[in-house]
């Protein structure tokens, strides 16, 4: 993605991004069926930006509690499923890091359900696990959860359709108008090849992007493997991100 400035009726100047058309999906992407009905079809109406957006939301540390990073540590027990570490580094064009960035995810849990009264998938929720997390990059970018890998799970888009195993990331500038959304996936994945949302990125070199890379490094002995994935922000190895219009469990 590129930045760029618009300004608001009151004269102030706004950082947002730029939509990449030449990878970013279709708004309306026929083979993921529930784009036709949230595609926005009249023309886009410009909303006036004032102080709230522009200089909101004051996020910091603080806003952390002890254990939201570690999404097996936040119940009495701990959650049934395979333990990982998802870590790495925010970064501008260039490799610059972006550090103080809150970063937040949502999954499904090791069975494929979210804990949320949308999903019907007949597979047990865990009393242990409530699939979401978030913290704060550090001076040189880096993020790090722990968590438990997400299961796949159906969705009903077309025949026998199921959504390959993938974590939700959302990541806040220093303002409303910067929040981008994406999701990230695991490598080699069976279920790639027939998932229209993964296949609505246009560019392969940008689906490559949004897959994780096994790391055994930073994979803890005896208790946890461990996966990297940087987000870019823009340049020409930017992460592609989502509209927030599209933002669902899927």
């Amino acid at each position: 993605m590129t930045t760029h400035q618009s300004r608001s009726p009151a004269g102030l100047i706004l950082p947002d991004y730029q939509r990449d058309e030449l990878s970013h999906p279709a708004l309306d992407t026929p083979e993921y069926r529930s784009s036709a009905l949230r595609h926005p079809k009249q023309p886009l109406q410009y909303l006036p930006h004032y102080l709230t957006e522009i200089t909101g939301p004051l996020l910091g540390q603080d806003r952390c509690g002890e254990h939201d990073h570690d999404l097996t540590a936040q119940h009495d027990g701990e959650p049934l499923g395979e333990r990982i570490i998802v870590s790495g580094r925010v970064l501008d064009s260039g490799g610059k890091p972006v550090p103080n960035t809150l970063v937040e995810i949502w999954q499904a849990n090791s069975a494929g359900r979210y804990l949320h009264q949308g999903d019907r998938h007949p597979a047990p929720l865990d009393p242990n696990f409530s699939g979401t997390g978030r913290c704060m990059t550090d001076a040189e970018g880096n993020y790090r959860f722990v968590t438990i890998k997400p299961g796949a799970y159906p969705w009903r888009n077309h025949d026998n359709a199921w959504r390959p195993a993938h974590i939700h990331f959302s990541l806040f500038g220093q303002a409303f108008t910067q929040r981008l959304i994406t999701q990230m996936y695991f490598p080699g994945d069976p279920l790639f090849h027939q998932d229209p949302i993964f296949n609505s990125v246009r560019d392969e070199r940008a689906r490559e992007r949004m897959i994780s890379r096994f790391d055994l490094d930073t994979t803890v002995p005896e208790w946890a493997l461990s996966y990297k994935w940087d987000i870019v922000l823009r340049g020409s190895q930017a992460t592609v991100f989502e509209d927030e219009e599209e933002e669902d469990d899927d």
